[in-house]
C-alpha cells in the first residue's frame, strides 16, 4: 500500500510504500519530546515529493540517525539511518501520514533512553 504524508505546512511531502503493521514509540530524549510514532521501512520505499534541500536535519549523541524536519512548521516527518546489517532505513513518523486511523496501529514501546 502507498501512504502519502507531509509536514504540517506541506513543504516536505512524501510517499511510502509498505504494509503498516505496527509502529514504535521511543522514550529517548528527542523522540519523547517529538511524540513521534515511527514505522521503519527500507529507505528506497520512501519517495520524497518535494526538494530535499527544503528540509533541515538534526543529529545528536552518536550522530548516526538523521532526524529530518521542516524549517517552516517544525514538524519531523521522518528520519534516516542504517539497520544493524548496514541497510539504509527510513523511520517514518506515522502521525504525518494522511487518512490514517492511529488507534488501529499497534504500538511497541522502545527504551531508547537506556541506550
Amino acid at each position: 500500500m502507498i501512504y502519502k504524508g507531509s509536514c504540517h505546512c506541506g513543504k516536505i511531502a512524501f510517499e511510502v510504500d509498505g504494509e503498516l503493521t505496527g509502529a514504535m514509540a521511543c522514550n529517548c530524549s528527542i523522540c519523547s519530546r517529538k511524540g513521534a510514532l515511527m514505522w521503519f521501512v527500507p529507505r528506497d520505499q520512501l519517495r520524497l515529493l518535494t526538494a530535499e534541500e527544503d528540509m533541515r536535519t538534526y543529529t545528536f549523541n552518536q550522530h548516526v540517525i538523521k532526524h529530518h524536519f521542516c524549517p517552516t512548521c517544525g514538524i519531523h516527518p521522518y528520519g534516516e539511518g542504517v539497520d544493524p546489517k548496514g541497510n539504509r532505513m527510513a523511520a517514518v513518523n506515522i502521525r504525518c501520514l494522511e487518512d490514517l486511523d492511529l488507534a488501529s496501529v499497534p504500538v511497541t514501546n522502545f527504551d531508547g533512553r537506556a541506550r
